[in-house]
């Protein structure tokens, strides 16, 4: 609650009913937070699932509304969506253990922009009810459902004084574009981040928007203090690959029977009954972005198990029914509508596995495990040839156990600037996802940290966590990207001396105004060179005087106002 507080004292509007109710649903955190100084449990109880997803692999695909004989384009991988929950025998949900970061931390179930737009490679709008209709009616939350600032639904084209810089999705992409087959973005893309509607829905916002005031919502200040499946949120486990998820079982969770339910969801898995031909592409402007979506409905698989003093494990190789493909709570029973003989798809989505004598779809392993020493703390952490807009961070990989074995995962936070980071304000700090595979102790270990702002410092924090979720001591570093390279002109000049700093709104948008329209007609073009030939030497007359700076202001302001109503 305390980050809601201080989220709602930057509010400068009186409670809306949606913004009361966020207050009402605000949720207490999924995990337990423990101090790194604090003595660790001499014994904690885990479950443990294994299950191997899979998927659509990255290829050749035709688009389904071309016409025959049409040559297929290169597509990327299309890999499940999954979450997992404990339920007792009677139904009664208990608590989310495990949900991809797509959902439970990006809000893909709960995105501004109807719930059938098309999707292609991480499209950016349309709240997926679909994806786990089953969970999102059992899991006992109820969040506002978000909407277009502008009140619209069926747009994908939203003016530049509600867009705000975009920091995961892409633009919309159609499939002859180049980049539809890309794994990142082609270009720097701004997004309307939404607004609180007056409806409900099962699915968190995302939680990693960093509101800029002005341009996105007073709604977003909330976002990331409403979602409680942040801490159990992670990267889609890679096609293929036995994936394991481990749980430590709250303290006052009983010894007893439970079932563990998982719900997988899958774009695009379509068969005669779950096509294009019979969902469609919605009927709206820029309706040839991206391709429809709706294939088989969810899937789901129940697992029953023992929650006891000593190990129990327990398998299942079947689905147990598939959700609503209109996206309500129903879970149906198996019927010949979903693929039943194809790995990959329908309710083979689940790959079969073979391990210790078991087959299983999914396997649960509860157990107590004493685990009194917390992991070591990462070293000699660097990050290495920062660039622009982009670093690699390096540590040298701690054990489960001090400096033996190998840890569960890292919880990595970053501060603008040479603040340093420490137990106190970690917590705090801006995430960057972990999705890589931790290597055994004494190795090195690396991850990426993107869409970085040049020439600037950052402070880096990493912590490791083992299965118990004890956690280690926080090491830290400090860099700053580099200068962007010579001959990339990617400022407006007088716009940054008039407001101070390439960081401003305003300035962004001139920027996207200049790249997305000026320069494509040969007036805008020749504006442009002619632009970028008088303007740095005017910039530095404007940037050295108070007086120079507020009157380009004030000059700039109409053409700011008028670029701000215009849609791309």
């Amino acid at each position: 609650m305390a980050v809601f507080r201080r989220g709602l004292a930057l509010l400068v509007c009186p409670l809306t009913p949606p913004l009361a109710l966020a207050l009402a649903v605000l949720p207490a955190a999924t995990l337990p937070v423990r101090s790194a100084h604090a003595d660790p449990p001499a014994m904690c109880r885990v479950v443990n699932v294994e299950f191997t997803p899979g998927g659509i692999p990255a290829g050749p695909r035709a688009d389904p509304r071309a016409p025959v004989g049409t040559p297929p384009v290169q597509s990327p991988a299309i890999e499940p969506q999954i979450v997992a929950w404990l339920e007792k025998p009677s139904g009664e949900f208990v608590q989310t253990i495990f949900i991809t970061q797509q959902t439970g931390r990006y809000g893909l179930g709960n995105r501004p922009g109807r719930f059938d737009f098309n999707s292609g490679p991480n499209w950016p709008y349309g709240r997926r009810t679909t994806v786990f209709p089953v969970w999102s009616h059992r899991n006992q939350q109820a969040f506002p459902q978000l909407e277009f600032q502008g009140g619209t639904d069926n747009d994908l084209s939203h003016s530049s004084g509600q867009s705000s810089r975009e920091l995961h999705f892409c633009r919309p992409l159609e499939t002859t574009e180049a980049g539809w087959d890309a794994a990142s973005c082609a270009s720097t893309v701004y997004t309307d981040k939404g607004v609180f509607g007056a409806a409900t829905t099962g699915y968190p916002p995302r939680a990693d928007v960093i509101p800029v005031t002005g341009t996105d919502s007073p709604s977003t200040i909330m976002y990331k203090a409403m979602n409680p499946f942040d801490a159990v949120s992670q990267a889609t486990p890679h096609i293929g690959n036995l994936a394991q998820i481990s749980w430590p079982i709250p303290a006052d969770l009983g010894t007893g029977d439970y079932v563990l339910v998982m719900e997988v969801s899958l774009e695009q898995d379509y068969n005669a009954m779950y096509n294009p031909a019979r969902y469609p592409s919605p009927n709206v402007s820029y309706g040839n972005y991206g391709v429809p979506y709706r294939g088989q409905p969810s899937v789901v698989y129940k697992v029953a198990f023992k929650l006891a003093d000593t190990e129990t494990t327990a398998t299942t190789t079947d689905y147990v029914g598939y959700g609503d493909p209109e996206g309500a709570g129903t879970l149906h029973d198996p019927d010949t509508t979903i693929t039943s003989d194809t790995p990959n798809t329908g309710a083979l989505r689940l790959l079969l596995t073979s391990k210790g004598g078991d087959m299983f779809r999914v396997r649960v392993d509860a157990r107590p495990e004493r685990d009194v020493v917390a992991p070591a703390s990462p070293g000699n952490m660097v990050v290495s040839d920062p660039l622009a807009s982009s670093a690699t961070l390096s540590f040298v990989a701690p054990g489960d156990d001090g400096q033996l074995g190998t840890v569960t995962g890292y919880d990595v936070r970053y501060l603008v600037g040479d603040t340093p980071i420490t137990e106190d304000n970690f917590a705090s700090a801006n995430e960057v996802t972990f999705d890589g595979a931790p290597v055994s102790a004494g190795q090195p270990q690396s991850l990426a940290l993107k869409n970085l702002l040049p020439e600037t410092a950052y402070t880096v924090g990493v912590r490791a966590f083992d299965n118990c979720h004890n956690i280690s001591a926080i090491t830290t570093t400090t860099f700053t990207t580099a200068a962007r390279k010579v001959g990339e002109v990617d400022a407006c000049f007088i716009a940054t001396a008039a407001y101070g700093s390439v960081l401003a709104n305003d300035v962004e948008m001139l920027r996207r105004f200049r790249d997305m329209l000026l320069k494509r007609s040969v007036l805008g073009e020749l504006a442009v060179e002619t632009y970028y030939t008088f303007g740095p030497p005017v910039a530095g007359v404007v940037g050295e005087s108070d007086l120079l700076r507020s009157t380009a202001r004030d000059l700039l302001t109409p053409l700011v106002n008028r670029v701000r109503q215009l849609r791309w």
